[in-house]
């Protein structure tokens, strides 16, 4: 079996995938999502542990691990873990890794490793040029070219850090929960927070792939990923796709390429 972690700014996606019949990674046989935050290698490891047992994983027949973070500090305290608990050492994804695509930006050290894993798993899927959109803590959009290579891509605020920034700044705004009003004229205060931020980042999102479909020359597939991609996916005309653990798949593809 092979252990999958993405550590974000604010969450940590894990997962675990089975082996098929040839004895290569087949099908995600379990995934959990948790604050990334606060933690230390023993809790972390701890974590794993109990995820495991809970789900009747024998932690013995994980065989190998791989993970990518962009959050240097939260990486060693995950990498300290698995190699504790587990018993194995993790592959950490890097511009500078053989995964199979070439990073064709200014500056590929820059480029986060959780995009770089998203762009290997939507071209694994279907094909390229194409763009994905991670709609996390930050919105990331990567551009895959038609050669295969990744080329960059675009970098916003997420939905629920602008909604913390608004609240905290304004003090006569409630909280409210993050769905989509039934007009996009909020009659209240509340259906109006609502219509901002989700018809409002939907058409940031579609501004942007607009804007790179122009450059590419072709409308090309838009592969939606992330916490929020439900939730503006239904107010995109550009997303076609909804690919809820696409950097979990893509950790594990970057694996298969570099341990095969």
């Amino acid at each position: 079996m092979l252990l999958v972690l993405d550590i974000g700014n604010t969450n940590i996606a894990i997962g675990v995938f089975g082996d098929d019949s040839d004895g290569k990674q087949g099908d995600l046989i379990g995934h959990w999502r948790f604050s990334s935050l606060g933690r230390t290698g023993d809790e972390a490891g701890l974590l794993l542990e109990n995820l495991l047992n809970s789900h009747g994983f024998d932690k013995s027949l994980i065989d190998g691990a791989i993970l990518c973070s962009v959050v240097p500090r939260m990486e060693e305290v995950w990498r300290d873990a698995v190699s504790r608990y587990i018993g194995i050492h993790s592959l950490v994804v890097a511009h500078d890794i053989q995964f199979g695509m070439k990073v064709d930006i200014d500056h590929p050290e820059e480029v986060g490793a959780d995009r770089l894993a998203n762009a290997v798993a939507a071209s694994e899927k279907f094909g390229y040029p194409l763009i994905s959109v991670d709609l996390g803590t930050a919105i990331n959009l990567d551009v895959v070219s038609a050669e295969g290579a990744y080329i960059g891509g675009a970098i916003a605020p997420g939905l629920a850090v602008s909604m913390e920034t608004l609240f905290s700044r304004t003090a006569k705004l409630p909280q409210v929960a993050l769905r989509a009003p039934a007009r996009v004229i909020g009659r209240n205060t509340i259906n109006a927070v609502q219509s901002g931020i989700i018809y409002g980042y939907a058409g940031l999102v579609d501004a942007l792939v607009e804007g790179m479909f122009a450059e590419l020359g072709a409308h090309v597939p838009v592969i939606a990923t992330g916490g929020h991609a439900e939730i503006l996916a239904a107010h995109s005309r550009t997303i076609t796709n909804i690919e809820p653990w696409l950097t979990l798949d893509g950790l594990r593809i970057i694996y298969g390429r570099c341990a095969g």
